[in-house]
């Protein structure tokens, strides 16, 4: 049995309709995390779908549960030789809400439906599409060879669109029950929708609410305005302190002090593109002298997700009580996350705006995490890929936005490689999620190729 047979019999089992008959019926499961009536089925996806697949390959399946958590989790396991590398594989079979009024005519949510080289549903790309390819081209290794070659543990959880709360401290509390050697997970976009990518890390997130109160109630604008303190206008000026004009950040903690040269050189030649329905760059916007590529995987962002003050809906001749704006900083490895909302605090302060109250939206912070760009392990990877698709892959030092690849890289000491299944416009979070059809099938190649390298004896020593 060879490497190519392996590939070919993950490629079979994509052409003959299989895996998007399995997909679908992942899609119909509603299983939105933020819907507390949605609970009863984050345990039916795992003991209904993922346990008897798992099973049918010799994992071995416990469902795991934490008091903080949302849902449950699954740990498989399947040990083949102690003495072999041990893969730890992930995935979250929640998503976000499915926002069913919001979606294309035609289209739905909980209703896998192909249109134009797309295969449309809730989970296609985030995640359940991602892990499911994984699983699966594990499968075609091990029926065409027999075996691995190597020993995996699998983790899936149902909370990560709500925070994964609990699965730090279960891995903290049980870290020799996901002891392994190396990650290798699929969430998030590729760099475009042609180019396979390998990212090594994830860029930190903290949301956090700015507020002003100023008094009880509005009070009419041609009899106070002038003399009393406007929140919103307040608002606005605290939040412009925190950036120039054109996005770039003034404030000196949250900023690395330079773009690392291993940084730099990864992301030569990688371009930004989110296909024909992706939005414009602007060119002008962030840190000055920056590649795209290098303001979103080697620096730090901040954006205002939501504001508000008065009544929008039906604006009123009152000056407003109080202003409210959501906002969020995505960062990079080098900067505190415990001084990020103190750093801010100290920035108010200092420029005036002492009345601004700053607070977490959610306590979960994810960490910033970037595995070596020249670990032997990450060449291993792109070798691989290039060797199954005849492409050269991207290699990305971390993903633009947020994961709790921080709890595996740093809580239980892993090296971290991610290969994304999806693309920029895939319309992750919003309505009309989708996953173009080319995307599955080169992601059951080059992982079922991927596998049989490591499973080979070709991988670096752990």
């Amino acid at each position: 049995m060879t490497r190519a047979q392996a590939i070919a019999h993950a490629q079979d089992y994509f052409d003959t309709g299989s895996f998007k008959s399995d997909l679908a019926r992942l899609v119909a499961m509603p299983t939105e995390s933020q819907n507390p009536e949605r609970a009863p089925m984050l345990a039916d996806y795992l003991e209904t779908e993922m346990r008897p697949l798992l099973e049918g390959l010799g994992f071995t399946c416990q469902t795991l549960t934490h008091p903080l958590s949302r849902g449950p989790f699954l740990l498989a396991t399947r040990i083949e030789d102690p003495a072999l590398p041990t893969i730890l594989g992930y995935g979250h079979g929640d998503v976000i809400r499915g926002l069913d009024a919001q979606w294309s005519e035609g289209l739905s949510p909980w209703r896998l439906v192909e249109k134009d080289g797309r295969w449309y549903g809730r989970g296609v790309v985030d995640n359940k599409g991602q892990h499911v390819i994984n699983i699966n081209a594990l499968r075609a290794v091990l029926e065409t060879r027999g075996k691995l070659g190597f020993n995996v543990k699998y983790l899936i959880e149902m909370g990560e669109e709500s925070g994964s709360p609990g699965l730090r401290e279960l891995c903290t509390e049980q870290k020799e029950l996901f002891k392994a050697d190396v990650l290798i997970a699929s969430d998030g976009p590729r760099l475009n929708a042609e180019r396979p990518t390998v990212f090594l890390g994830a860029r930190g997130g903290v949301t956090f609410d700015l507020s002003i109160v100023a008094r009880e109630g509005g009070h009419h604008s041609g009899n106070w305005g002038g003399i009393l303190s406007d929140p919103a206008i307040q608002l606005a000026h605290a939040i412009a302190s925190i950036t120039s004009p054109s996005g770039q950040i003034r404030i000196h903690e949250w900023v690395p002090k330079e773009l690392p040269a291993a940084v730099r050189k990864a992301l030569v030649g990688c371009e930004i593109d989110g296909g024909p329905d992706g939005p414009a760059i602007d060119p002008d916007w962030g840190e000055p002298g920056l590649t795209p590529a290098e303001q979103v995987f080697g620096w730090c962002s901040f954006d205002v997700l939501a504001m508000k003050s008065g009544v929008p809906e039906t604006p009123v001749n009152a000056v407003p009580p109080s202003a409210w704006a959501r906002c969020q900083l995505r960062f990079v490895v080098g900067i505190d996350q415990n001084d990020i909302v103190p750093a801010l605090r100290r920035h108010l302060q200092r420029n005036g705006f002492p009345m601004v109250e700053v607070s977490l939206s959610r306590e979960a912070i994810f960490g910033a995490t970037r595995l070596d760009p020249e670990d032997p392990w990450v060449d291993f990877a792109l070798a691989s890929i290039a060797r199954s698709t005849n492409k050269k892959p991207a290699l990305l030092p971390n993903l633009g936005g947020s994961l709790p690849n921080d709890i595996f890289a740093d809580v239980l000491g892993l090296r971290t490689i991610w290969v994304p299944h999806s693309y920029p416009g895939c319309s992750q979070h919003a309505p009309d999620e989708h996953l173009p059809v080319a995307i599955a099938r080169e992601g059951l190649t080059l992982m079922a190729g991927l596998y049989w390298d490591i499973g080979d004896g070709a991988a670096p020593p752990v």
